[in-house]
């Protein structure tokens, strides 16, 4: 888009008059000025000499907030200006221009007005609007691609979601923040067109037409797996806990998501060998299921200053020891992390994503309630300075190949099951708001991804303790120690890990155990009071019906102390024993 010439272009004009006459001189300057101005736009259309002046007067009042004292006005009138409902094409474009330049990039507009290009050096947005403002079209087209419609960028652009297209935007820019000329940052998005395919084809290997969307999360190689289209980038789900499947069930037609991550590529400071085509002929070539990769040759791969990358939507908290693991499987160290106790960011990233406003991080006592059960109180013990479980918060993890992802995949959902035990006792209840009858339970962790939950013995003063053991995702293996003096609590150690492994919530396990346990004290007074009539002597109720009756009625937002309305409340205590035993099931496979 051109600029009006300046005012510089005065003196130049003085000059070649030759008129002393100040006056006069501003006369001919203005007069010949203005005749240069209509012969250069006489061509053009109106709309866009219109757009050309409001271009030229928006840039003249553009300052940088921190320097203009109206800086923040201006930044005011932007979010009311992006929030308003556009109404007419003008406005729309307006928006465009302004959410585009902010991402750094170039924005055009047709001669008819009614198509805005989004450009840069690898990449295009093209935006075919309507006379009144509505979106007709949206195509992207990568470098020396032909241009392909995206329907998510249209109904995001519809839906006026100007924040979600924004950050599209600025993903597919980071995309192409690779060193070097448009052929080098072209080979980075090839490499990643390559490693999609791979994904891909490994996502297929255990897909069968039967196969639930949340056993895939589970148990699939890769997860359940969402290729990139138009504008969104591929997306990877590889854990959803039982009570995040039961909440879908309850809200019929809802579909709770899980823990993503997405796939992408981005630049670096090395060299990395990177694919620059599939690497997967057959995936069924391979031994036990998994796939055969050809030789990185120089005639499939090339050295680039990049590496692709899985990059979470909040940053996950990992053991060191979990990073460690995924460093030695790809090979590149991920960077920019900062060791922390790994309880204190674990109940740093729930109160984040449970509570609306911030609570301080540094609280360790939080109260639970559960539906039909005395309230708990939870003491998180973040253990000393000597034994301190060290992690950090993971944001991306850096690869080379496709060969690496499965076996990421497997350590960060083991992570996050380990995660999920953990945060089901954080809640943003720190203090006790009523004098109701309270459990007490203290939180230890243990090396790698084991803890013990203590508490006092229901019937005697002395404690107990529950040790839960996270071997995998699948897997968990749970003792239950009590003193050898004291009743028992009526709970099997494989009572306590089936428990576990359908809820992954240890308040709604602790409830499971201590109503066992009532069951056995109240069977004791009968006995008492009837010695002329023994009944036939107790035995452990470890079967199934029991273990399905401690856990009905625990609602996942009932043991998060959420406010939800009273009939929502009644329909998670009164969940079906169909619905458990499906969790467990699903839970269960391998």
């Amino acid at each position: 888009m051109s600029v009006p010439p300046s005012a510089q272009l005065i003196p130049h004009l003085e000059n070649r008059g030759g008129v002393s006459c100040h006056g006069v001189v501003r006369a001919i300057s203005t007069n010949a000025l203005m005749e240069q101005l209509r012969l250069k736009y006489q061509q053009r259309p109106w709309t866009e000499t219109l757009k050309l002046v409001y271009f030229c007067m928006d840039n003249a009042l553009r300052k940088p907030v921190s320097k203009a004292p109206d800086g923040l006005l201006l930044s005011c009138m932007e979010k009311i200006e992006r929030t308003l409902n556009a109404q007419s094409m003008f406005s729309v474009m307006n928006v465009l221009e302004r959410l585009s330049r902010q991402k750094g990039l170039t924005v055009h507009v047709s001669p008819s007005g009614t198509t805005c290009y989004i450009t840069s050096m690898m990449f295009y947005v093209e935006i075919q609007l309507e006379e009144d403002g509505d979106v007709m079209d949206v195509k992207l087209a990568h470098f020396e691609e032909a241009p392909v419609v995206c329907d998510d960028l249209v109904q995001l652009l519809r839906m006026k979601n100007y924040d979600a297209f924004g950050k599209i935007l600025e993903d597919l820019s980071n995309m192409y923040q690779i060193p070097g000329n448009s052929e080098m940052k072209a080979k980075g998005y090839l490499a990643l067109q390559a490693l999609e395919k791979d994904l891909y084809s490994m996502s297929l290997l255990d897909r069968t037409q039967d196969l639930n969307r949340v056993t895939e999360v589970l148990n699939g190689k890769v997860g359940h797996l969402v290729p990139r289209t138009g504008g969104t980038p591929m997306n990877i789900e590889f854990y959803i806990s039982p009570y995040q499947v039961l909440e879908a069930e309850l809200n019929n037609g809802s579909q709770v998501c899980g823990t993503k991550t997405v796939v992408t590529v981005e630049g670096t400071d090395t060299l990395h060998k990177l694919p620059l085509s599939p690497l997967i002929i057959d995936p069924q070539a391979g031994d036990d299921s998994n796939p055969a990769f050809l030789q990185l040759t120089d005639e499939l791969s090339m050295d680039l200053p990049a590496h692709f990358v899985l990059k979470f939507h909040q940053p996950v908290p990992m053991s060191l020891s979990s990073i460690e693991e995924i460093q030695k499987l790809t090979g590149i160290q991920i960077s920019g992390l900062k060791l922390a106790p790994l309880y204190e960011l674990i109940v740093q990233s729930t109160l984040k994503e449970k509570c609306s406003e911030d609570l301080s991080t540094n609280k360790s006592c939080f109260f639970v309630s559960l539906p039909d059960h005395p309230k708990h109180c939870y003491f998180i013990n973040k253990g000393s300075e000597k034994s301190v479980l060290a992690g950090a918060l993971v944001s991306k993890i850096p690869f080379s190949h496709p060969k690496c992802v499965p076996g990421m995949i497997e350590i960060l959902r083991h992570q996050v099951a380990y995660n999920t035990l953990i945060s089901s006792c954080v809640s943003e209840k720190h203090i006790n708001e009523d004098d109701s009858e309270l459990l007490y339970f203290e939180v230890v962790p243990h090396k790698n991804t084991s803890f013990s939950v203590f508490f006092l013995h229901p019937v005697k003063e002395n404690l107990a303790c529950v040790v839960i053991d996270v071997i995998s995702s699948r897997e968990v293996q749970c003792h239950l120690h009590v003193n050898p003096q004291d009743p028992t609590l009526n709970s099997t150690d494989d009572f306590v890990a089936r428990a576990v492994k359908r809820c992954m919530s240890v308040p709604v396990v602790m409830r499971a155990v201590f109503r066992n346990a009532a069951k056995v004290k109240a069977d004791s007074e009968t006995q008492h009071k009837d010695t002329e009539q023994p009944g036939p002597q107790l035995e452990q109720t470890t079967d199934s019906d029991s273990l399905k009756e401690s856990l009905s009625g625990a609602g996942q937002e009932d043991w998060a102390v959420k406010d939800k309305p009273n009939d929502t409340e009644s329909t998670e205590e009164n969940l079906s024993t169909a619905k458990l035993e499906t969790l467990g099931d699903n839970i269960e496979k391998k």
